[in-house]
């Protein structure tokens, strides 16, 4: 299967499994906002084929680079991460897993990042949708903080709802597997017996 034949099964794992479409009332996004259609990526992030396929791209996406570990805010990024982690120790280069905490723990440790990295690593934040950028943000901020490189930033989905953009203020490198209207042209497609509009 070419990145591209798994990009187009994902994006239908997607429509079925993680996407909603609502006239009315819309959905409340984490941000606030309202919209007609939502995006809930677990049952696609924890589904097999959906881990194995988000794993494989992502892996094709860095596998020339120099970063060692991947993670992002808990909890949407953590089966993301995990699944590269697997995908890239099978393809022989090992890429570790990490987890952003939303709330710093207030003993052991107190550390917001669990997981085997250290101070000076490369690594990429990993988030699962983009709307306004919030969770990818504080995600690269506790990164920062924990003296961790951050070498760039892949998301499953972006809305195109000026997440990108945010984002573009403290991380120039980033990238989606699908974006919005990538998603939604297969959508299209399948809704018109899969003839090419």
């Amino acid at each position: 299967m070419t990145i591209n034949e798994m990009k187009e099964r994902l994006g239908e794992i997607i429509l079925d499994r993680s996407f909603k479409y609502s006239d009315n009332p819309p959905f409340t996004l984490a941000s606030g906002r309202q919209s007609n259609y939502y995006f809930n990526c677990k049952p696609t992030t924890l589904d097999p084929e959906g881990m194995n396929l988000i794993g494989a791209i992502i892996f094709d996406m860095v596998k020339d680079s120099n970063i060692t570990a991947a993670g992002g805010l808990t909890l949407g990024a953590d089966p993301i991460a995990n699944s590269l982690a697997v995908i890239s120790y099978q393809k022989g280069k090992p890429i570790k897993a990490f987890i952003v905490r939303k709330d710093v723990k207030d003993h052991g440790t107190k550390s917001a990042i669990e997981g085997n990295v250290k101070a000076g690593e490369r690594v990429l934040i990993i988030d699962d949708v983009i709307t306004t950028g919030g969770s990818t943000i504080t995600a690269i901020e506790q990164a920062n903080k924990a003296g961790l490189i951050v070498e760039g930033v892949i998301t499953l989905i972006d809305r195109e709802e000026g997440g990108r953009e945010n984002i573009q203020k403290y991380m120039a490198n980033i990238q989606s597997i699908l974006t919005r209207t990538e998603i939604m042209a297969i959508r299209a497609k399948r809704n018109s017996g899969g003839k090419v509009e």
